[in-house]
This record gives structure tokens, C-alpha cells and sequence, in this order.
């Protein structure tokens, strides 16, 4: 007997329905829905790439995120050198920065925030800094200060940094006032002879400024500053826009000069305010243009370099007297 030939559709068909039946038999069978009025049974974990059990879902809600900024990632120093670099900053860099290092008297800026301190690890860029100064508006002098005093300062200042949120925050927790009335009043009183007595006197400028600061701690500021004010807040005052603003004369090298109040001084640029509240800028190139700063704190600021912490807490135990 002869067969009829198969077509070949009739044999893709039959390897299709074959294929189809055979998945549906190995497939697992749908789970059982729950009766009414009862929640969904929750899915067992799907097991990972290699068969390891899958991580556990990620908690609803508020979730920190892990530390994204190198202040946030270095290993704490020893509480030794914090103690040691907080008793260090708190005497040569307080009046300046703040003493939370938050900005201060001095109008320096605030340290928390700042890209050099953030960069640096241990003292390697905040060393140059301290110990060759820095132009102004205001001036940093160059400070004598070993090097690991300054490393101790770092590491105090990134262990604030650290207690800061992801956005550069301050560290948690209220100002504090610190009792800084531990001095000798004689020794301020001879310190205060030989290094402030030339400007000031008991009688006339300084007379009562103890009852005219509300606290040990402003009174300190004050006289540290040369009574300028820059807090933080509203009340800011910005740099160089006191009474006692610095002034400066810039003679170009055609002989042309320029007066005014000095609102930048670096390397590169000097730029002056005009009385007609216009502002004149000009490049350096060394000492073209030639410049002349009037700076009525200068004094101030030269104290800074000599200035040791029993000094200020001297000075500031004599000037509490004077009521």
C-alpha cells in the first residue's frame, strides 16, 4: 500500500502543539487566590542570578543615605589630638573663624564649609595656610605654629565636619558659652601696657567697656577685633563695610590713581570702591600697579601673630574689670 505524503505545515503544527503541551506540564501552577475579605499571601523571596537568597526589600520611610563626602569618611582621630587641636584652635584661630569655626569676629570665613579644609587629610594643605598666611580682604597673617599643632587643628576641624549632615550643615547641638574668665588680670594689665596702650586708653575709649559687652566672651571678640562686629545671621555685617573700613591708593603704571575702599586684594586683582559706588578693577602683575593699603586695624591684626592664649585670656580678665 501506498501512503499519502504529510504536508509539511501538518508536521509544524503537530512540533508546535507538542512544544506548547509539553511547557504547560512543567509549568508551576498559578497561586491560589485568597478568599474575599483576606490579604494576598505575600510571594516567597526570588532567588538571585546564582541561587542565593535575594536581599531583603528596602524599608519604607526616611532612609540614610551611606556618607557621600570625605568628611564624612575618614576615621575619627585619637580624643588626645581632638582635645589638642580644639585647646589650639579655640587660642590662635577663634576670633577669626568662631569659635564653633563657623565664621567670626574678623570676618574669616566659616571653616566647615570651606573646600580647602574639606580636601585636606592631614594638614597638608591647611599647614601652607596657617604658617605663610593668606591676602585679603581681611589678611590672614602668617601664624608660627609647629606643624603638628595645625594637624591637630585639622583633625579637630574634620571631626566637626563629620558630625555635619550631607549638605555641609553645622554639627548638631546649641552654641555653648565657655567660662573664659580664667586669666591673670595683672599680667593683661602689663600686657596690655606695652601692646595696646599706644591706641587705647582705661580713661577714655575703654573706659566701662566692660558693662558695654554682654558677655565675657563678646567682650573678648571686641577687643581681639578692634570692635569690629561680624556675627552670623541678619546682623552680618559684610567685610570691610564698618566703620573702619580699609582704604587703599592704586597707582597704575601711567601714573594714574585710584582711592578708595579696598574690596579685593590677591595676587591677581585689586579692586577698589569708588564714593560714587561704582567699583574699579585692575590686574597685578607683582607690583604693577603699586599699591598702598590704610588699614586702621592693622595693629589688630599683627597681634594676632604674637598673640598666645593665656595673652588673650589676660587681657580679657584686666578689661573685665574696668566697669
Amino acid at each position: 500500500m501506498f501512503r499519502r505524503p504529510v504536508s509539511m505545515s501538518a508536521l509544524a503544527l503537530g512540533l508546535a502543539l507538542t512544544v506548547g503541551l509539553r511547557a504547560a506540564a512543567q509549568a508551576p501552577a498559578p497561586p491560589a487566590q485568597p478568599p474575599a475579605g483576606q490579604p494576598p499571601a505575600t510571594p516567597p523571596p526570588t532567588p538571585g542570578a546564582h541561587g542565593e537568597p535575594a536581599p531583603p526589600p528596602r524599608p519604607a520611610g526616611d532612609v540614610q543615605d551611606p556618607p557621600r563626602f570625605p568628611a564624612h569618611q575618614r576615621p575619627p582621630a585619637s580624643p588626645e589630638m581632638l582635645e589638642r587641636g580644639k585647646a589650639q584652635y579655640a587660642g590662635l584661630c577663634s576670633a577669626c573663624h568662631g569659635a564653633d569655626a563657623r565664621g567670626g569676629q574678623l570676618g574669616g570665613p566659616n571653616l566647615l564649609r570651606s573646600q580647602l579644609v574639606l580636601d585636606d587629610k592631614d594638614g597638608e594643605l591647611i599647614i601652607p595656610v596657617v604658617q605663610k598666611g593668606r591676602p585679603g580682604p581681611p589678611p590672614m597673617p602668617p601664624l608660627p605654629v609647629a606643624d603638628e599643632e595645625i594637624k591637630a587643628i585639622g583633625a579637630w576641624l574634620h571631626s566637626l565636619q563629620a558630625q555635619g549632615t550631607n549638605q555641609g550643615g553645622p554639627p548638631p547641638g546649641p552654641e555653648t558659652e565657655l567660662n573664659i574668665l580664667v586669666g591673670d588680670a595683672r599680667a593683661g594689665e602689663a600686657f596690655f601696657a606695652t601692646q595696646c596702650a599706644s591706641c587705647h586708653s582705661t580713661s577714655g575709649d575703654l573706659q566701662g567697656i566692660a558693662t558695654r559687652a554682654p558677655s565675657p566672651m563678646t567682650l573678648q571678640n571686641l577687643w581681639v577685633s578692634g570692635g569690629v562686629n561680624r556675627g552670623r545671621g541678619p546682623a552680618r555685617v559684610a567685610p570691610n563695610s564698618g566703620s573702619k573700613p580699609v582704604t587703599a591708593t592704586v597707582t597704575a603704571a601711567s601714573g594714574e590713581k585710584v582711592s578708595g575702599r579696598l574690596l579685593r586684594f590677591d595676587d591677581f586683582l585689586v579692586t577698589i570702591g569708588l564714593e560714587d559706588g561704582t567699583t574699579r578693577t585692575m590686574r597685578r602683575a607683582g607690583n604693577v600697579p603699586r599699591i598702598e593699603v590704610q588699614d586702621p586695624l592693622a595693629k589688630h591684626r599683627e597681634l594676632l601673630g604674637v598673640l598666645t592664649n593665656a595673652n588673650m585670656h589676660d587681657v580679657t580678665a584686666f578689661l573685665s574689670t574696668l566697669k
